[in-house]
């Protein structure tokens, strides 16, 4: 429904989207010169001011959960109807990650003026392929072509529906019958019914969503001593997660920054820490030899095989004498929960990079909800290393310096990551459908068989 200036293609590759081209004038300053004849839904034409008052709203609006991501730009110079400069504060060697996500769409900056933000979050335009038709709440999403898409109309469908179906076995059972045509996150559980079926298959890719768990380390909770976290990264068997759970597709890792994102370090990936007899002692030496109480909220049916996986979790953790009391919570709410810094001792939660890089790091550690302030944690040479990197324009400098915050991150349990996922869809076979390394579901990538 909507374009960015750059976006990622199918390899996850950056290339142009509204730019016909960009260039960086200086450390400070890039320069983007839109494509001719784009349009929004509405028939007003997209221009640089679109772009301006869409950053510029990103920037300031405090209020947005991806303001984050746009802290870098200082302001946004409108120099013809069709080109524009994008100052950063500082050098940003991250900027076209940034305006490549998809949170940098461009919105429309006549009509949201016009009729308010309200009136545009129930009725909104955009340049893309699809426009809005509908929303029902807990039912569907639906859209139509944009029949005026500069890149070309949509040849193969005339209707999009996005139908929310937050059981599992609802949206298999909509697949076997031909209510739907893609389906997200089958488990290994229904991959026979699926195979089996004449008219449906499988496809596979891996992904850049990783599991995590996220212990608070403030002086009141008993996971700001180190040994309790060591013990509980200790107790759990990643490897009978992944084949009892996953039926193998994923891979056990102890990074976020898994390879394929810039400043991935390979040390931590494809391996585990599991050893029960060692998680006791360090338990004991921790001062909890006879066992603790600790606290952990879950989503439940937003990732394939959350709630079993955080379940299972907490049987393992069972075994070294960590009681765990678990929450499982429906994702608006759980949201909300981990949003506000209320959770508890532990959270899970499932993780994508969208920003191919490890600056993602950077939001987590030294800003947000789950910051190393927030969250209890102080150190010094991981502030400093991610401070730097965060505006070293040195990339190989860059990348060591990233690699070495995720050895102190690894050896802090700061966040004790548990696998990497494979994503596994239900495809139709009336439909071509390739998964992406980001997840995103791309209907003008989707043609008819």
């Amino acid at each position: 429904m909507y374009n960015s200036l750059l976006t990622r293609d199918t390899k996850g590759e950056i290339v142009s989207d509204l730019a016909e081209s960009y260039k960086n004038i200086n450390e400070l300053t890039w320069e983007f010169t839109l494509k001719k004849g784009v349009t929004f839904h509405n028939g007003d034409e997209l221009t640089a001011e679109d772009v301006k008052f869409t950053l510029e709203r990103a920037v300031k609006d405090k209020t947005l959960n991806e303001g984050t991501a746009f802290k870098s730009i200082k302001e946004v110079k409108v120099l013809e109807p069709l080109k524009l400069h994008i100052i950063t504060q500082k050098p940003d060697p991250l900027f076209l990650n940034v305006v490549a996500r998809t949170s940098a769409v461009i919105y429309p900056k006549k009509y949201i003026e016009e009729k308010g933000i309200d009136y545009f979050n129930e009725h909104p335009i955009g340049s893309g392929p699809f426009k809005f038709v509908d929303w029902k709440r807990g039912s569907h999403v639906s859209f139509e072509p944009y029949d005026k898409y500069f890149a070309g109309p949509v040849k193969d469908w005339s209707k999009l529906v996005f139908r929310i179906l937050p059981e599992g076995s609802t949206r298999v059972g909509e697949l076997l019958t031909g209510g739907v045509n893609i389906i997200p996150n089958v488990t290994s559980n229904d991959w026979s019914r699926i195979k089996g079926n004449g008219s449906t298959e499988l496809a596979s890719a891996i992904s850049n969503r990783v599991a995590i768990i996220v212990p608070k380390a403030a002086p009141s909770t008993p996971t700001a001593n180190p040994k309790v976290r060591e013990a509980i990264e200790l107790a759990i068997d990643k490897k009978l997660i992944i084949d009892k759970l996953l039926g193998g597709e994923a891979t056990p890792t102890r990074t976020r920054v898994t390879p394929g994102n810039y400043g991935a370090n390979e040390k931590l990936f494809n391996t585990a820490l599991f050893d029960v007899n060692r998680a006791k002692e360090l338990l004991k030496e921790a001062g909890f030899e006879k066992g603790m109480e600790l606290t952990m909220q879950s989503s439940n049916g937003r990732y394939a095989k959350d709630k079993e996986v955080a379940e299972l979790v907490v049987g393992m953790l069972a075994n070294v004498g960590i009681k765990v009391k678990l929450e499982l919570m429906e994702w608006n709410s759980y949201l909300e929960l981990r949003n506000a810094n209320k959770v508890g001792d532990l959270h899970m939660v499932w993780f994508a990079n969208s920003f191919y890089d490890a600056h993602i790091m950077i939001g987590e550690h030294l800003s947000g909800s789950r910051s190393m302030t927030n969250l209890g944690f102080n150190h010094p040479e991981l502030k400093d290393l991610l401070s730097k990197a965060e505006n070293n324009m040195n990339q190989e400098e860059r990348k060591q310096q990233y690699q070495r915050a995720q050895e102190i991150e690894a050896q802090e349990r700061m966040r004790i990551y548990l696998y990497l996922e494979h994503n596994t869809y239900g495809v139709s076979k009336t439909v071509n459908f390739k998964p992406r390394l980001d997840e995103m579901i791309k209907a003008y990538e989707i043609t008819k068989r």
